[in-house]
């Protein structure tokens, strides 16, 4: 997978909160598959990251705020969970139009646990198919998402996964799936 996105540039938009090995693990693959990331947050500074959702973590350096970026300086977004993290980032309307406007736009997005709950925000499941973290399915449903209980689901630019557990598989999916796009657009 080495290089099979070299000069691709991936978003990671997440807030306090956000569970850190989902969001070390899918930015060390697209790294090691050739890729730029930048980590958006609501703020500038730094994130305090989780373990199992309670458990302060790492803190990690915001590159860029999220108001201040376009769907235009990325080619792939990545959107890890952690309940408190999307929670907050549903809440600001940057971020959530940021996440519209990306999924609308065709550009590939890896979501996974809570994740989708920045998605039902935006108003971007409705008629898709996805997974996610058991708790936050009815609200898939409810904004008129199917769910699966999958590993990974790919459904045209959205691949998401359950949780942590399958973080390899999303890892997979999210480097395949970005490198298409790549493929795709050229």
């Amino acid at each position: 997978m080495a290089g099979t996105l070299t000069g691709r540039r991936v978003a990671i938009l997440a807030a306090r909160g956000v569970e850190q090995v989902e969001l070390i693990q899918p930015r060390q693959a697209v790294t090691e598959a050739g890729a730029t990331t930048e980590l958006l947050s609501l703020q500038p500074g730094t994130i305090q990251a989780t373990t199992h959702d309670i458990e302060p973590a790492e803190e990690f350096e915001v590159d860029r705020v999220v108001s201040a970026v376009s769907i235009d300086d990325y080619d792939a977004l990545i959107l890890p969970g952690g309940a408190v993290n999307p929670d907050t980032l549903r809440q600001d309307s940057a971020a959530v139009g940021f996440v519209r406007d990306f999924v609308e736009a065709g550009k590939p997005v890896g979501v996974i646990c809570h994740g989708p709950w920045t998605l039902v925000e935006a108003d971007v499941v409705r008629g898709r198919t996805l997974t996610s973290y058991p708790s936050i399915r009815t609200d898939i449903r409810n904004a008129g998402g199917t769910v699966r209980d999958e590993e990974v689901v790919i459904d045209g630019n959205l691949v998401s996964s359950r949780g942590p557990q399958d973080l390899p598989a999303f890892c997979r999916a999210i480097v395949a799936r970005f490198a298409a796009a790549e493929a795709h657009a050229s």
